[in-house]
């Protein structure tokens, strides 16, 4: 799609929530939902309409790609979650995920594949859009312990020397092929725009000490990653909006402006208008409402996210940046919190509207 497309309507005062698990979750059978692509494809477009965007975003599931890999290692989807590699997976290991990587989807990711498909065939008017994991954050979720081998790794310590920088290796690598395999997979069916999630790439797992001593780790341990995807979606004519909720040093924002992404979602520790310098304006900013925190009235009030709403919209019309006014992450339904949460929603999407009716 043309770039102008996401520029047009962030500049029409779009405004809207990554929402979908609260609309599933609505339903009396989310859990079958989630493996009927038609059924989901239904919900997704529903909560397009319900929050009134044209773009049909999945439900954010960042255990599906890592569902797919560890079903070679004969692991259930329930075992999925919680486990991880202490030791560098064997050659027999790592040649059973690889052949996994050409058997049939999971039920669950075929069933998001289905409902690109089915958007992409039936919802004209909406943008049917993919979602991954990005590949750095799907390895921290297979380690143990991912932030002792990214430091070692960061010192230049290699493979050879020490195991837990092996198991980094392999895991970096079995998680660029898993990535990459649902990602065709999406677009194939249809995707015009991915949402790439890729919270752990910031300085949490990656020491903005070692980088600003000169360490190229972000450099090999993420970029390259993205990059080659960002080369997969331009041939297929499609664009990418890039998600990183974690804290962010402005060089790791530099970084991810390199690979040029129509819509970059960034989480509330830092406010849009304060990185605003260091995105291009050709890439449309995304967020940054703290909606991790939208299920307690303690933590935060709908009064408090209007109020954060008028000062996002307000600093960033000062610096004369179009953005769309949205959530640091997706929106979790919560039981017994719905209500609660959809209210802080319907908040900060009435200073949107209200904010288009001004002009």
């Amino acid at each position: 799609m043309k770039r102008s497309y996401y520029q047009n309507l962030a500049a029409q005062g779009l405004c809207m929530p990554v929402g979908a698990d609260m609309i599933l979750h609505a339903e009396p059978n989310p859990e079958a939902i989630l493996k009927d692509g038609v059924a989901l494809a239904q919900i997704i477009a529903k909560t397009a309409r319900r929050f009134m965007t044209p773009l049909a975003v999945p439900v954010m599931d960042l255990q599906l790609e890592k569902a797919i890999l560890l079903g070679g290692i004969g692991l259930s989807p329930a075992q999925v979650a919680t486990h991880h590699f202490e030791e560098p997976p064997s050659n027999e290991q790592m040649e059973a995920m690889r052949r996994q990587l050409e058997a049939p989807l999971t039920p669950r990711l075929q069933a998001q594949v289905d409902g690109i498909a089915y958007i992409a065939r039936h919802e004209s008017e909406l943008v049917p859009c993919g979602m991954t994991i990005g590949p750095f954050s799907l390895t921290t979720k297979l380690l143990k312990d991912p932030i002792t081998p990214v430091y070692l790794s960061g010192m230049g310590v290699t493979a050879e020397e020490d195991p837990s920088v092996a198991c980094l290796e392999r895991c970096l690598e079995l998680a660029m092929q898993t990535v990459e395999r649902s990602l065709r997979a999406q677009l194939a069916a249809g995707a015009k725009l991915v949402f790439m999630a890729e919270p752990a790439a910031n300085q949490v797992y990656i020491s903005p000490k070692q980088m600003e001593e000169g360490s190229d780790v972000f450099e090999r341990l993420v970029m390259p990653n993205l990059r080659r995807y960002k080369s997969i979606l331009n041939d297929h004519g499609a664009d990418l909006l890039f998600h990183c909720c974690g804290e962010l040093t402005d060089r790791m924002l530099q970084h991810f402006s390199e690979i040029d992404p129509a819509i970059i979602s960034l989480g509330s520790s830092r406010p849009l208008w304060d990185v605003a310098s260091f995105v291009p304006e050709s890439t449309v900013l995304y967020g940054n409402l703290p909606s991790k925190q939208f299920f307690s009235n303690t933590v935060v009030t709908v009064d408090q996210v209007r109020a954060q709403a008028e000062a996002l919209v307000k600093r960033m019309k000062e610096i004369g940046r179009p953005f769309i006014l949205g959530t640091e992450c997706d929106v979790l339904s919560v039981p017994g919190c719905e209500a609660i949460i959809l209210s802080k929603i319907d908040a900060f999407m009435s200073i949107g509207r209200a904010t288009v009716q001004a002009r």
